[in-house]
């Protein structure tokens, strides 16, 4: 069987199974009354949310099921406990990132400044991108740089073409929220707890986990010392980008799979169309026709703290990663080598 080939079938199995499980963590954290045992489960559900983000991520791509329109709506849907507006991740996302994977100025997902660029910048903001850049932080970069500034009602000067169909996907997550929120409260009263610690552990803790996951999902995708970004797009189009930009971290099998198997980055960057319950497959076809092509990574935290050690700044001109000072931390002229 093709690895590209789509299965509705699977696609609304994986889409059930998930709404359950967010659904049935939520209830728990509205009726457990154990405040322990809701921390517990609000972590689990930020973790659900990061799931069905996922299915709607390839939903959004047009490679979960084999109908167009049943992705759109099923896309809308996987996207909303974690309040992504369809229309704008699609530009952002599909077209920008997938498009210009890496390529500065364009592709706008951890972009790395220059030396230069760095020193210019107001003293606020030179502090706030060392905590984005110090490995804690996340939650933080994402939630500000990507939610914030470019999915949910994102300003003129972000994006300038203005379509009513982004403005009406703000207001749909807009609506969610809302009946997040306004569920948590009636709960609250209807149970006895606090309104503040219920919208606290329903709403806000899944939230911040979910924002930690994507921001450190994409992250680890494409930084990496040995993973290149390019200041323009001759040198960009013949690095091969859509292999030599993507890191494949390896994780043992259950995590892999407990992520829908995202972390095959490499062959989803190749081939968008390829499902999710296929990129396992798919990876392993690339690797084995690219040997030596493919940065993989075994993940662990000193490796993921070193990184973020590492890549703080990037020199463009020697395709080399520099600490704040611009200091060396990779090698020059560095391209995708696998290990």
């Amino acid at each position: 069987m093709p690895v590209s080939t789509k299965s509705t079938t699977i696609a609304l199995a994986l889409a059930l199974t998930d709404l359950a499980l967010f659904t049935a963590l939520m209830a728990g954290v509205v009726l457990s009354g154990n405040p322990v045992v809701q921390l517990f489960m609000a972590l689990l559900a930020g973790f659900m949310i990061a799931r069905l983000f996922i299915l709607g991520h390839d939903a959004c791509h047009q490679s979960f099921t084999p109908h167009r329109r049943l992705n759109r709506w099923l896309g809308r849907l996987l996207f909303l406990p974690s309040l992504t507006p369809y229309s704008l991740w699609d530009v952002g996302h599909n077209i920008v990132h997938h498009g210009y994977t890496n390529l500065s100025g364009f592709d706008f997902v951890w972009q790395p400044s220059t030396l230069e660029a760095y020193e210019r910048m107001p003293a606020w903001k030179q502090r706030l991108e060392r905590i984005y850049r110090s490995g804690w932080a996340p939650w933080l970069y994402y939630l500000v740089e990507i939610w914030w500034k470019r999915l949910y009602f994102p300003s003129k000067a972000v994006m300038p073409t203005r379509r009513g169909i982004f403005a009406a996907d703000s207001l749909l997550v807009s609506a969610a929220a809302a009946a997040w929120i306004a569920g948590l409260l009636v709960a609250a009263s209807a149970t006895g707890q606090s309104p503040l610690w219920l919208l606290a552990v329903g709403f806000l803790l899944p939230l911040l986990v979910w924002n930690g996951l994507i921001g450190f999902v994409v992250y680890v995708h494409h930084t990496h010392t040995r993973i290149a970004w390019y200041a323009d797009k001759k040198s960009w189009s013949g690095a091969n980008p859509f292999v030599s930009t993507t890191v494949h971290l390896t994780f043992n099998s259950f995590f892999g799979a407990a992520l829908h198997h995202i972390m095959e980055h490499t062959a989803h960057h190749v081939d968008m169309g390829v499902p999710l319950y296929r990129l396992k497959q798919a990876q392993a076809i690339l690797e084995a026709r690219l040997p030596g092509h493919i940065v993989i990574q075994p993940f662990s935290w000193h490796w993921y703290f070193d990184t973020a050690k590492r890549c703080k700044l990037y020199h463009f001109e020697r395709g080399q990663w520099t600490d704040f000072s611009g200091a060396a931390t990779s090698e020059a002229g560095v391209l995708a080598l696998a290990q």
